[in-house]
């Protein structure tokens, strides 16, 4: 029988590898997002209406959300490494090209490009941190991934709007072009889709990642508090209950929690989305801010977004005993009433930049949770099919989000915005409602023979 390993002496090759993959999403963050600080300009110079600005937000995610699958098969037949290196590489041909297009078409295939160069980055980061991460840090180790979207937008904004003042609207896209390049190198060269087959990993790093479990008596610690007994009020509340994780395809296409859960998301990435592409312009036209405040209170729902994010992760590991549905709701329930109060915020830069911080970090508490739910409802090597669907949903959302505000921009004004927003976050409440909070049978305490 294989002796356990001294783990105090393993190496933490991973932590590289997931900052690796937070400075990598970050750059696909700020290059989706710097188009938000640019819309005023590029709608001048082109003379665009708000559905053409829409439209060509919406590009991106439409061409993001059909690559989604595609990019999950290939990666499951060749691998992360060298398709996820090219991803990289074309993120930054793609904003490359926005700063050299000459007519509004362009600029719509180049965000199409965009779109499905990013695509395939978000499937491949979740395949590498399930297989370079032991169970009991995955949760971590992806809000940690899913925050670095989130944070591009928080330094975005401001260096945007440097970047304009200086050298003009095409200079950022220019700029934001070059890091994709080292990053698509750095990976190719430094990591392999196996920890095994890396040089700079040791066996005891590979025996963490793949024996979890350190000792049987904390498995059954955190099955008897856990697993074991799913009651109390908030299991309740939130409908907890243990069942047997979907095992195929054709389980998962007919599950309702699965579906539920992915219309959620497309309601929320609409929203998040919504706000990175629309509210640099409702600060310039309906607030009448300067170019340099639009930066700093565009910036507010970002470092929200972070904050958001950690605090969600703790509230559901620790307060909440891993449970993800209390923090789907919070976030749900407040995102309402955040969105309806951007209604009526006052022209003071200060109380509008601290309410844009509020619904960034409510709308961020539960955010990454509904990517994580079909962890717990599907078993391991079915959990990319249900994300993927998920995500899908989620790349649509993003697509629908902002073509919808510029249409309702053109027909009717602001105030209807945010009412459309408030109105979509009041779905989402009622389809948490009709999910469950799932616990898989096989989480109970392992046979260890």
């Amino acid at each position: 029988m294989k002796t356990k390993m001294n783990v105090s002496k393993k190496t933490q090759y991973r932590w590289f590898v997931l900052a690796l993959i937070f400075c990598v999403y970050m750059v696909a963050g700020a290059d989706r997002s710097n188009i938000g600080m640019v819309v005023p300009f590029i709608k001048k110079s082109f003379e665009l209406t708000n559905t053409d600005i829409g439209a060509m937000a919406s590009f991106f995610y439409l061409t993001y959300a059909v690559i989604q699958i595609p990019a999950g098969h290939l990666y499951s037949k060749k691998g992360v490494r060298g398709f996820y290196s090219i991803s990289i590489l074309f993120t930054s041909i793609a904003t490359f090209i926005m700063g050299i297009a000459d007519s509004g078409l362009h600029l719509k295939w180049a965000r199409a490009l965009l779109g499905l160069a990013e695509g395939p980055i978000n499937i491949g980061s979740i395949a590498t941190i399930n297989k370079w991460f032991p169970t009991q840090e995955k949760s971590m180790a992806t809000g940690i991934y899913l925050s670095s979207i989130k944070f591009a937008p928080a330094f975005v904004p401001p260096l945007c709007a440097w970047i304009i003042l200086e050298f003009g609207w095409r200079t950022v896209f220019y700029v934001f072009a070059i890091p994709g390049i080292f990053l698509a190198v750095l990976w190719w060269l430094f990591v392999r889709d196996n920890p095994r087959d890396s040089k700079h990993v040791n066996e005891a790093e590979v025996y963490y990642i793949e024996h979890p479990t350190v000792t049987l008596e904390d498995t059954k610690k955190d099955a008897s508090s856990n697993v074991k007994h799913p009651e109390g009020v908030i299991d309740k509340i939130i409908r907890t209950k243990l069942v047997a994780p979907l095992k195929s395809n054709k389980e998962i296409l007919k599950s309702w929690n699965v579906w539920a859960d992915a219309a959620g998301y497309f309601c929320l990435v609409a929203i998040t989305y919504t706000i990175m592409t629309w509210i640099p312009t409702y600060l310039v036209q309906v607030k009448q801010f300067a170019i340099m405040k639009v930066g700093l209170v565009a910036s507010a729902p970002w470092i929200g977004a972070v904050l958001g994010n950690v605090i969600g992760g703790t509230l559901s590991d620790k307060v909440f005993h891993s449970r993800r549905k209390p923090v789907m709701l919070i976030t749900a329930i407040s995102t309402v009433f955040l969105m309806y109060s951007l209604k009526y915020a006052p022209n003071d830069m200060t109380i509008l930049g601290l309410l844009l911080l509020l619904a960034g970090t409510f709308l961020n508490l539960g955010y990454s949770m509904f990517l994580a739910y079909p962890m717990g409802i599907a078993t391991k090597d079915k959990v990319p099919f249900a994300a993927a669907i998920v995500n899908t949903a989620g790349s649509l959302g993003g697509a629908f989000g902002p073509f919808a505000v510029g249409l309702i921009l053109d027909m009717f004004g602001w105030d209807h915005v945010f009412t459309f927003l408030a109105g979509i976050s009041l779905l989402v409440v009622f389809l948490l409602i009709s999910m469950i909070e799932p616990i898989q049978k096989t989480d109970s305490v392992p046979n260890n023979n």
